[in-house]
C-alpha cells in the first residue's frame, strides 16, 4: 500500500497559520493586560448602587433645625387637623383668594439667613416653583424627605451628598406674601405623608 504524502505547499501554510495564531494571541494578552492596568486604581461598583446610595446615619444623630441664625420667627405653623381652632387659623395661608393649609413651617427674619441641611442626606431634586421660588429636595434615611423652599444662591447640585449643617442656600422670597423677603418654607415628609417639622427637631434618627 502506498503512503499518502502531503503536497509540498501544505506544510508551509500550516506553519504560517500556527505562527499567526500564536502571535495574535500574545498581542491580545498584552493589550488586555495594558488596558486593565489603566484601571488598577479603580473600584468597579454597580451604577444603580451609586445612584440610590444614601449616607448612613448613626442612631444617635440628632435632627437640627434648617438654620443656625438667631432672631428667626415662625410666620406660619404647620396645619394640624387635631389642633385648636386658634392654632388652625395661624396655619392657614391666604393666597390669590384661596385658603391653603400650610404643609410645613414658614420661617421669616428681618435679615437674610443661611439655610442648612437637618441631617446627612442626598439632594434628589432642585426645581423652580412660581409660588414657592426655588425648591431643594433632600432625601434622608428612614424614608425621610425634606423640602427647602424659597431659596436663592443655591450651593448644592442634584445628586450630591450633603452633610448635616451644610449650607444649601440662602433665605429669599416666597410669593404667598409680598412682605416675606427673608423666608423659608420647610416641609418634612415621612413615609409619604407631610408631618409637623417641630415634632422632629432635637430627636434622634432612631426615634422616628
Amino acid at each position: 500500500m502506498n503512503k499518502r504524502k502531503l503536497k509540498w505547499f501544505v506544510k508551509p501554510i500550516l506553519y504560517g497559520t500556527t505562527l499567526s495564531i500564536l502571535l495574535l494571541s500574545i498581542a491580545l494578552l498584552n493589550f488586555k493586560e495594558k488596558n486593565m492596568n489603566d484601571f488598577k486604581d479603580f473600584v468597579f461598583v454597580n451604577k444603580s448602587i451609586i445612584k440610590d446610595a444614601l449616607p448612613v446615619l448613626k442612631e444617635d444623630d440628632i435632627i437640627i433645625k434648617p438654620f443656625q441664625s438667631d432672631n428667626i420667627n415662625i410666620y406660619k405653623k404647620f396645619y394640624d387637623k387635631d389642633s385648636s381652632l386658634e392654632e388652625k387659623i395661624k396655619s392657614i395661608i391666604y393666597y390669590k383668594d384661596t385658603y391653603i393649609q400650610n404643609s410645613g413651617i414658614i420661617y421669616s427674619s428681618d435679615k437674610e439667613f443661611d439655610v442648612v441641611s437637618i441631617l446627612d442626606g442626598k439632594v434628589t431634586n432642585i426645581k423652580e416653583d412660581k409660588t414657592l421660588g426655588n425648591v431643594v429636595e433632600i432625601t434622608y434615611m428612614n424614608n425621610l424627605i425634606a423640602n427647602y423652599s424659597g431659596l436663592k444662591d443655591i450651593k448644592v447640585k442634584e445628586g450630591q451628598n450633603i452633610n448635616q449643617n451644610e449650607i444649601i442656600g440662602k433665605s429669599s422670597k416666597i410669593n404667598i406674601d409680598q412682605d416675606l423677603n427673608n423666608s423659608l418654607l420647610f416641609e418634612i415628609i415621612k413615609d409619604g405623608k407631610y408631618q409637623n417639622p417641630e415634632l422632629f427637631f432635637d430627636k434622634k434618627i432612631n426615634e422616628l
